[in-house]
This record gives structure tokens, sequence and C-alpha cells, in this order.
């Protein structure tokens, strides 16, 4: 297929899990025998902090505003078997009305950003996606699973929503053997609704145990966080140094936003990379969890300081390899980079099956008179199960094979000092502690 994504952006991690997840869903399209176009609106805070400018997998393009967008490359849009266009995107709303108008291929809404989105949606504050959108596009993707996608459904009128989790190639994250520097490490960008969570799991057990090792890593810290001189502080991490930040720790917290949590089903790029290093992976609890991990085996789950604290220095060595070993097997077996290619394979032909059939039915009179048939009724049974939603969609057709609050920092990013860990260099304004 020839496919057009016009997403938040591809070529900079700065504040946003949005490229790293495109990036990981390019090159499993791309394997699978697919031509991309990305197309990415200019911004100044990204400009200033492309850690990835080009990808060999697919062309990418940046685009200045609306309008040359649309003088640039509607005949690409076009010519497109499939068009995706994701959350966040700049001017979303006029974007998306304009693709759907020119398409000719099967359309897509890609949310990275499910929660915020219904969230907005609800409160009429969206700007990227409206209730009109999300009725005419032929899919709604969307990284939360569970009974969400038949809220989108029913409540906003999608066709067909269905879910697409974030992956992780497995040539970029696996196990290294090293010399563990922290006992316990957080990768992501400050939160308000995260970090108090941040402070439960991770620094007041920093703050119990001071002989324990620490880190934080991510952009957009407020100044006035008193960390504590056991916990490393990280300014920001290019998405190729993450396996090194993973495996460097004993183990590594995942913590979920407050409205992620309430939907459930949402699990975060940290969750798969993490896992596929065979890092054991501590996580706050929220619904269907236990449909991407098994929590004891693959994943461990913790409430409070004691529990961090627990696992911390009362599992063994061997409990804790088996835990990051069963992980991986998971990731392995149904979230990599290849399986979200298979999947979206599998909705679009999903959506051309019930063209067909729409166009079959309009023989007999029942046709509902839209301009695009394959939009009037392209959807069955949601993906309303834990094992469902969590990425099994399309992995017949697998052979071979080898993410928040976006806050926008106004311009690039200030100097940091540069460290060297093992080789690999890591960008940090300060180290406390002497770790």
């Amino acid at each position: 297929m020839k496919i057009v994504i016009l997403g938040l952006s591809v070529t900079s991690s700065w504040g946003n899990g949005h490229a790293t997840t495109y990036r990981s869903l390019i090159r499993g399209l791309h394997a699978r025998g697919h031509e991309i176009l990305f197309l990415e609106r200019d911004a100044p805070w990204y400009a200033g902090n492309r850690d990835q400018p080009g990808m060999a997998e697919a062309t990418i393009e940046i685009y200045s505003s609306f309008e040359t967008l649309v003088s640039g490359f509607e005949s690409q849009v076009r010519a497109a078997d499939l068009v995706i266009a994701g959350s966040f995107v700049p001017d979303g709303i006029a974007v998306g009305e304009w693709l759907l108008d020119s398409a000719r291929g099967i359309t897509a809404f890609y949310d990275i950003d499910t929660p915020i989105t219904l969230d907005r949606l609800g409160n009429q504050t969206a700007d990227y996606i409206s209730p009109d959108l999300v009725r005419r596009y032929d899919m709604y993707l969307s990284f939360t699973g569970g009974p969400t996608l038949r809220h989108i459904e029913s409540r906003f009128g999608a066709p067909m929503a269905r879910a697409l989790y974030c992956s992780v190639d497995p040539r970029f994250y696996y196990p290294e053997a090293r010399r563990f520097r922290w006992d316990l490490g957080y990768l992501g960008t400050y939160s308000n609704d995260r970090q108090p969570v941040v402070d439960r799991l991770l620094m007041e057990p920093a703050r119990q145990w001071p002989e324990g090792r620490f880190a934080v890593a991510g952009p957009a810290y407020p100044e006035n966080i008193h960390w504590p001189q056991n916990v490393s502080r990280i300014f920001h991490l290019e998405p190729k140094l993450h396996r090194s930040f993973y495996t460097f720790q004993r183990y590594t917290l995942n913590v979920t936003r407050e409205l992620m949590v309430r939907a459930g089903y949402s699990p975060s790029v940290r969750l798969f990379e993490a896992a596929a290093c065979g890092v054991p992976i501590i996580s706050d609890y929220w619904e269907g969890l236990d449909s991407i991990f098994e929590p004891g085996k693959e994943i461990l789950v913790s409430q409070s300081a004691d529990d961090t604290l627990r696992y911390l220095r009362d599992t063994s060595d061997e409990e804790r390899r088996a835990v990051g070993q069963g992980a991986r097997a998971r990731v392995l077996a149904e979230h990599t980079f290849l399986h979200r290619a298979a999947q979206i394979e599998a909705y679009y032909e999903e959506v051309r099956r019930n063209h067909d059939q729409v166009l079959v039915d309009s023989t007999r009179g029942n046709g509902h008179g839209r301009k695009h048939h394959h939009r009037a009724a392209a959807g069955s049974a949601s993906e309303r199960d834990g094992a469902a939603a969590g990425g099994t969609a399309g992995l017949a057709a697998e052979t071979g094979a080898a993410h928040g609050d976006l806050r926008q920092p106004a311009g690039t990013r200030p100097g940091n000092r540069r460290t060297s860990c093992a080789g690999e260099t890591i960008d940090h304004p300060y180290v406390r502690g002497g770790h």
C-alpha cells in the first residue's frame, strides 16, 4: 500500500511519546512492503531538538502551515491507499476535513492520547478532532483498548474503533549485561498528575533507603522539586539511549497518567521498551494491565513505597530475572513493530470487506447514500476484551519476524553537561548524590 501519515512528530521525541510510536510503526509497515510518506508540521520546539530528522523506511516532509500542506501534498493524499491522521496535529480539524474530502483510499484517525481526546471531546475543548470527524473517519485507531472502544463507537459514532497500541523494535531493545548503576529508574516527561505517583513509588523509597540508587530521566520537571541525594536527574534521553538507561537498572518504574488509569487498557511505550530489554518493571495498577502482562510473573505492581522497597530489597536475583524474562517473552510474542503493522493490514481489510458489503446492499436498495460507501458501516464487533485489545489481530499474516500532557518548550533545549555511561553519552543538567 501507499500510506500517508500526518502526525505530531516523527523527527523529535522532545516531550512527546508520538515520535517513538510512529518510528516503530513505520519500520514495521516498511518491513512488510508498504511505502510511507510522513507529514509533520514544523514547530520550533521540535526543530531545535530533532534527534532523528530522517528515516530510511519513509519519506519525511516538514510543512510550515496548513496552506502549504494542502498545496504541496494533496496529490499524494488523493493517491494513497490509506491516510492516517494522528492526535494533537496542529490545525487537526482543518487537516481532517481536508484529507477526508481529498482522500480516495481508506482513512483513519490514530489517537495516541485517547483518554485525553475523549475528555476534550466531552467538554468541547478538542482542537485537533471533532465529533463530526470521528464519525467520518473509516477507522478510529486507539492507544486505549478495552471498553473504551465501545464508548468511541456508541457515544461518538465512530464506524469502527480498534486498539492499536504502541510497539517496540527488538532490533533496538534487547538485554545487555551491565554493572547496574541504579536500583530503580524512571523515564518520563513531567506531568502534574503523574508526579505524586512518582513521588510515592520512587522518591519516598529513595528517602527511606539512602543506600539505594535511583534515577529519573525526562524533561520539563519544575526547578522547585527537591530531589533526594541518591536520585540521579537526567535532563533528556534520546530514544537511541533508552536501552542503555533501562539496562543500567535493576528495576524500572512505570507510572501512568490519571486519565489513562481511569480508562484502563492504556500501556505506554516505556512498558514495551523496558520489557524488551529484559528489565523487570514495577508499575502502578490500572484495569487491563493483566491483559498486557501477568502480574507477579511478568510485571510487579506497587501501590506504596513499602511495596517498592520490598521488591528492591527482598526479591532474589533469580526471581527478578524471571520477571524480566517473562515480560520480554510476552512483548516478542505480541507487541513488536511487525505485530502492529499486521494489525493495520487486518483493520484495512476489514474496512474493505465492509465496503464491499455496503456496495452489495446498495444494489438491493439498502445503500446509505454517503459519499464514500466504505464509511457507511465499516465496523463489526469492537475489540472489547483484554486479550483482543492487546494486539493479536493480524498475527497470522506475520512470518519471518526478525505515548501525556504534551508540554511544548518555547525554544530549543538549553545547554547541558554531558556524561558518558559505558561509552554512551547521556545528556543531563546535573547529577546528584554521586550516582
